[in-house]
């Protein structure tokens, strides 16, 4: 039975739901790399930052099915029946558990630890979701990941094991192929909103502050390809404005990801060179640029740059159509390198090391 404050909340929720305002993403035409994440971030910071225990309520607006029972992205299982239901009563909150299917309570989706729980990002609905609380639990603070070998298995198949995705091997939890896109774009969120706002920060093995690491990001950039926008997630941002008054911008456009994290790839500029291959990934000591003769390596310009766009000094050499950059003093992370000669179209590419 539900109540009627709850119907309530419900409805002034559905009342103040609207598609992106008009003009909203303005700011951020025509951007690209470091200059489109700080854009975004502008537009979304700030938000209206909700109580940790109002978010037992405003789940209701934000995640319940067409059922009316509670959208459990660690247990649903689309297309076909899941292996339990929770409904919006103080009956299936957490409390104790002892397995799956016993209540349902808030899972911080980037662990609240690596950012040493402060606010706002504690209450931060575009990553807090209702999850079981068991599942949520064998999750802990493990990365996301995929998984070689599995050492646990939820009821509707996420995994917790071995990473397998090149560049980290440690334990990951796996969610089902359903609901990856729909985490990368909350990790993308949490990269856009609180880009230069993570100060103490404490990271972690997919984290450095409020960043991704390399591998991460590669990752995240395929669940992002892979699994689209779903008419879930364009209600539930819908659904978030409404309360936080910000928007997830890569849920409204999820070409964004690869605008900023990908120029190599995601630059729609026809004036851009992207017939380039950069290896090897990761590079050590140097990384090769093969330009199939295009530019002459004598005349080029490069720059590299990180993800806070930082520049570096950098030498490299010439060898007919590749260039061999020198990578041996840059710390291991996440670059992007820019190729360049007088009256020929430039390139974008991406470095891990």
């Amino acid at each position: 039975m539900r109540y009627w404050p709850s119907l309530f909340l419900v409805f002034m929720n559905l009342a103040v739901r609207a598609q992106v305002p008009a003009g909203y993403y303005d700011p951020a035409a025509g951007l690209n790399g470091v200059q489109l994440q700080s854009a975004l971030h502008a537009i979304i910071d700030n938000h209206s930052a909700q109580s940790y225990s109002s978010l037992w309520e405003y789940f209701e607006s934000t995640d319940m099915k067409p059922d009316g029972s509670v959208w459990d992205i660690y247990s649903d299982n689309p297309g076909g029946n899941p292996p339990y239901l929770y409904h919006f009563t103080t009956a299936d909150q957490c409390g104790n558990y002892s397995g799956e299917g016993d209540c349902f309570n808030r899972e911080h989706s980037w662990p609240k630890s690596w950012f040493d729980d402060m606010m706002p990002m504690y209450t931060d609905l575009f990553h807090l979701y209702p999850t079981d609380g068991y599942v949520n639990n064998r999750r802990g603070n493990y990365p996301y990941g995929e998984v070689g070998t599995a050492t646990w298995t939820s009821m509707n198949g996420s995994l917790v094991g071995n990473c397998v995705y090149p560049g980290y091997s440690g334990t990951v939890f796996e969610p089902i192929d359903a609901y990856k896109g729909d985490l990368a774009r909350t990790y993308f969120y949490m990269a856009v909103r609180y880009y230069t706002e993570d100060s103490g920060w404490s990271g972690s093995e997919q984290t450095n502050g409020s960043q991704l690491k390399p591998w991460a990001m590669h990752m995240m950039l395929d669940w992002n390809e892979a699994d689209p926008v779903s008419d879930k997630e364009i209600d539930r941002n819908n659904a978030v404005y409404g309360i936080q008054l910000n928007r997830n911008p890569f849920i409204d456009h999820p070409e964004y990801a690869q605008a900023i994290w990908d120029p190599s790839t995601g630059l729609a500029d026809k004036n851009v060179n992207k017939n380039i291959t950069v290896y090897p990934v990761p590079s050590v000591e140097f990384c090769i640029i093969d330009h199939r003769g295009y530019y002459n390596g004598e005349k080029t310009t490069i720059k590299l740059m990180d993800v806070a766009g930082r520049q570096f000094k950098i030498s490299h050499t010439a060898y007919g159509s590749i260039i061999k950059v020198d990578v041996k003093s840059l710390t291991p992370g996440f670059y992007m390198i820019g190729i360049s000669e007088d009256g020929k179209y430039p390139a974008f590419a991406n470095i891990i090391k």
